[in-house]
């Protein structure tokens, strides 16, 4: 049974990441969903409740976007309806100054708002414990009807009714284009439609002006004691920064002794989206039972790290994360740079989760360039040569999850088109200077202009030789690379893998590598994936599972690599990795592709024996793991 579902405006939001400046002067913008339900609904899942949306989006890309977003938060997307005839809502927006965001909405004959009566779907309404129905979407006659339908199934099956105000005049048509940031507008309109709910409702949301706009009056108290002689709903008041109050029963003559939630002093960075954030929050303890005090306390906390980040949507807190803010609370005033909560925020809203890996590596660079021996139109064909392993990967992937790719800039151009298109195929970038020892970046020492381009599900990886014997000034300078790369990906939201090889400069003991993530963590690096080469003993794998379990529990795991070894040996390697805890998969690649590769750069193979070599490899290691995985299981 669904807990909540969300109805109304679905958009896409494009935000401007210049901080300071006015929309005008924006550079470069960020995408995410917006629209107070959807974001309701992603707010609501993050916290553990079962949502949904009904909404309408375009038969287009952003449209497209929005739905698969929303999938990839846990939102049920069974009420989207496609359109054909409209294009999808955007909306721009900046961070003029604090507490000033100014916005531009696109929404002429936008989908949602053909949202109509024969989109509300009797069987999904009956299915939820609540739905919540949002102030824009009374304001056209159709989309009016659809929401006043979904009340009426609701009431019938006993779900609760929540009422999110959401006033914007200018989606009423009461203020400009530029006027998007206008908060209030009196209209004897749009507070005759808003009174004409209110008795239907079980739950009433909004700010001092939205209580204003809902009841026709001009002061707050006989605003909100309008709205109790039709409602008997709880009525919870926003304030912004000061919190919220909850009025159940009479409303008092002193609006201070209302029920009301911890408050949470904290830095005013961007208040667009807060209160979406807040609504999720209280929906969480609402619905679960809470007492109103523990719900407005939750709301307020969603609402401040929402206030304290830039986006809407992406930046509201997972449960993990609330959690932990509620229970330990943060030394920041500004939470966007509480390091702690900021790992928590990346590491359990990721945007797809990758339980398992199998990956034919052939980010080679320097090998290959070996095998040409310098000859000029041999280097040229190197190209193609990666493409022709892209067909070997997806031939034994067969379109199903869990498989992959590490592919390079150099060469791999071609090969990163022919496998970029496939949504759930994992593809993981170099960016090492191939065998530099200090580490070094290849191309450019600046790593934030070159990855600003990367597609979003691209893993940045990085190759460190690296020993916990090494000197100590070698170390440092290894490990500040190293951190430069992991700011870079935290800062890009990109997936970041480090992969340590340990046994060419030194010994390779039981705790070497355990040794050497230890004071990789101590230095404040948690990448989402290791990267690691095959252990020789159990102990060595327990010790890894020790240091990843203690130091990052939200790490997505460890990669085998190969280093050329026979698949014999490869094979024993996989057995023995297969009692970690830690271990997801493999990465392999000259294994795989070596030998097809000096053969047809001589031109002694042709493309469809070299594909057919590497798939037959490639599958021979695919079968050997799944094999040991289900002997384990």
């Amino acid at each position: 049974m669904l807990d909540v579902i969300t109805i109304g405006r679905a958009s896409v939001d494009l935000y401007g990441q210049q901080i300071g400046t006015r929309l005008e002067d924006i550079g470069s913008f960020a995408k995410s969903v917006g629209g107070c339900p959807a974001n309701i609904a992603v707010g609501t899942a993050r916290l553990g409740l079962k949502s949904a949306l009904i909404t309408r989006v375009g038969n287009e890309q952003m449209g497209r976007f929005i739905t698969e977003q929303l999938a990839r938060e846990g939102v049920e997307t069974a009420g989207i309806t496609t359109d054909p005839e409209r294009l999808t809502a955007l909306v721009l927006l900046s961070v003029e100054a604090e507490g000033v965001s100014p916005m531009i909405f696109y929404r002429s004959d936008c989908a949602d708002m053909a949202l109509c009566e024969d989109d509300i779907d009797e069987a999904l309404i009956a299915s939820a414990k609540s739905i919540v129905v949002t102030g824009t979407h009374f304001s056209r006659a159709n989309s009016e009807a659809a929401q006043k339908k979904a009340i009426r199934i609701a009431k019938v099956n006993g779900a609760k009714v929540a009422f999110d105000i959401d006033y914007r005049p200018n989606l009423w048509g009461l203020a400009g284009h530029e006027a998007g940031f206008s908060r209030y507008v009196a209209s004897d309109v749009v507070s005759q439609k808003y009174k004409s709910i209110l008795p239907d409702c079980d739950l009433i949301v909004g700010t001092e002006e939205e209580v204003l706009i809902a009841s026709g009056e001009a002061d707050l108290l006989a605003a909100l004691k309008t709205i109790r002689s039709l409602s008997n709903a709880t009525i919870v008041l926003k304030r912004g920064p000061m919190g919220c109050i909850v009025y159940d029963g009479a409303i008092p003559d002193d609006l201070e002794k209302g029920i009301v939630g911890k408050g949470f002093p904290i830095e005013v960075f961007n208040v667009l989206g807060a209160g979406d954030a807040f609504m999720s929050g209280w929906l969480r303890g609402w619905l679960r039972g809470e007492s109103h005090a523990t719900s407005a306390t939750w709301a307020n906390a969603c609402g401040a790290f929402a206030v304290s980040r830039l986006l809407c949507s992406p930046e509201y807190p997972s449960w993990t994360e609330l959690s932990h803010f509620l229970s330990k609370g943060s030394s920041e005033r500004a939470l966007r740079k509480d390091a702690e909560l900021n790992h928590l925020h990346w590491a359990t809203n990721r945007r797809r989760q990758i339980p398992s890996l199998m990956a034919l590596a052939i980010d080679h660079r320097s090998q290959l360039e070996d095998m040409a021996g310098g000859d000029a139109k041999v280097l040229a064909r190197i190209p193609a040569f990666k493409a022709l392993a892209v067909q070997a990967a997806l031939r034994i992937a067969d379109g199903r999850p869990g498989f992959g790719m590490l592919l390079d800039d150099k060469y791999g151009r071609d090969a990163l088109f022919a496998a970029g298109s496939l949504p759930d195929f994992w593809i993981g970038k170099p960016i090492e200077l191939p065998g530099s020892r200090p580490l070094k970046f290849e191309f450019s020492q600046d790593l934030g202009s070159r990855l600003v381009d990367w597609p979003v599900d691209h893993c940045i990886k990085v190759l460190c030789f690296y020993h916990p014997d090494d000197d100590a000034a070698l170390k440092q300078q290894q490990i500040e690379t190293l951190r430069t790369a992991y700011e870079a990906a935290r800062r890009i939201g990109r997936d970041l893998l480090i992969e340590i090889i340990a046994g060419k400069h030194g010994v390779l003991g039981e705790d070497t590598i355990a040794r050497a993530m230890t004071e990789i963590y101590d230095a404040g690096l948690k990448p989402d994936w290791w990267k690691l080469e095959p252990q020789t003993s159990a102990a060595a794998w327990a010790a890894i599972d020790t240091v990843i379990e203690t130091r990052d529990p939200w790490c997505r795991g460890v990669v085998l690599l190969g280093l050329d070894a026979s698949h014999e040996a490869l094979e024993a390697g996989f057995t023995l990795a297969r009692g970690s805890r830690s271990v997801r998969g493999f990465a392999v690649g000259r294994t795989i592709f070596a030998d097809a590769a000096r053969q047809w750069l001589a031109g002694n193979l042709s493309d469809d024996a070299a594909v057919d070599d590497m798939a037959q490899r490639f599958g021979a290691l695919v079968a050997v793991w799944e094999r040991l995985g289900q002997s384990a299981a």
